[in-house]
C-alpha cells in the first residue's frame, strides 16, 4: 500500500522463536485462569506508516541486537523488567522508526496488515510522536491501569496520541493483546496534541 496511512500489524506472539512463544503461552494460562475464561492467542503490534517521504516501520522490540541501532532508525531505549537490571543492553528494549524497515515477523500474521488510517496528517503525527513514546519498564504494570507496559502499549499509545479512534481497533478473532489498554490509558492521561 504507497498510499498516505498507516497499517497496523498483529503478529502471534513469540512467531519465529520458541521462548516468547513458550512464555507467553504460560502467561496466558496463568491469566485466563486467573480471570476465568478461556485461553487466548497473543499478539504483538506493529505498525507501517507511509508518507509522502516513504514507508516508516514502527516496532518496539527486545532484546536490542548488538548492531548500531541508528541503522534500525532506534528513537527511544527503555529497561525491561527493572530499571536497574535495564543498565545492561540484553535487558533493553528499543522503539523503532526505521525507514524502508523491515516487521521481520510479518510473515507469520494471519490476515496482513489492517489499514486503520488514511489522514496524511495522522501519519505524520504518528512519526512525530514516535521520539516521545515513554520509556516505561516493559513487563511492569503502570500507575493507573490494569496492564504492563510492553510492545503493544507503545502502539496503542502512538495511535491515541495522534488522534485515531483505537476504541475501534478489533484484535484478531480468538486473540488478545496484553498491554493495549496500558498504552491507551497513559495516552489519555494527557490529551493529544492538535492536528
Amino acid at each position: 500500500m504507497n498510499e498516505p496511512g498507516i497499517d497496523l500489524w498483529w503478529i502471534p506472539l513469540g512467531a519465529g522463536g520458541r521462548f516468547v512463544r513458550f512464555n507467553g503461552r504460560v502467561y496466558e494460562a496463568l491469566q485466563a485462569w486467573r480471570e476465568r475464561r478461556p485461553r487466548l492467542d497473543l499478539y504483538h503490534s506493529a505498525l507501517e506508516v507511509h508518507t509522502k517521504e516513504g514507508r516508516y516501520v514502527i516496532e518496539n522490540a527486545w532484546p536490542i541486537p548488538v548492531a548500531d541501532g541508528s541503522a534500525r532508525g532506534v528513537v527511544v531505549e527503555g529497561p525491561v523488567f527493572s530499571r536497574m537490571l535495564g543498565r545492561t543492553r540484553i535487558l533493553r528494549y528499543e522503539v523503532r522508526r526505521w525507514h524502508d524497515g523491515t516487521i521481520f515477523d510479518a510473515s507469520y500474521a494471519p490476515e496482513g496488515p489492517v489499514r486503520i488510517g488514511h489522514s496524511p496528517l495522522h501519519a505524520d503525527k504518528v512519526l512525530a510522536l514516535v521520539a516521545e513514546v515513554p520509556a516505561y519498564v516493559w513487563g511492569r504494570k503502570i500507575p493507573d491501569t490494569e496492564e504492563m507496559w510492553n510492545s503493544n502499549s507503545v502502539v496503542s499509545w502512538l495511535l491515541t496520541r495522534a488522534g485515531l479512534d483505537v476504541d475501534g481497533i478489533a484484535m484478531p478473532k480468538g486473540g488478545r493483546a496484553p498491554g493495549w489498554r496500558s498504552g491507551i490509558n497513559v495516552a489519555r492521561l494527557s490529551p493529544p496534541d492538535r492536528m
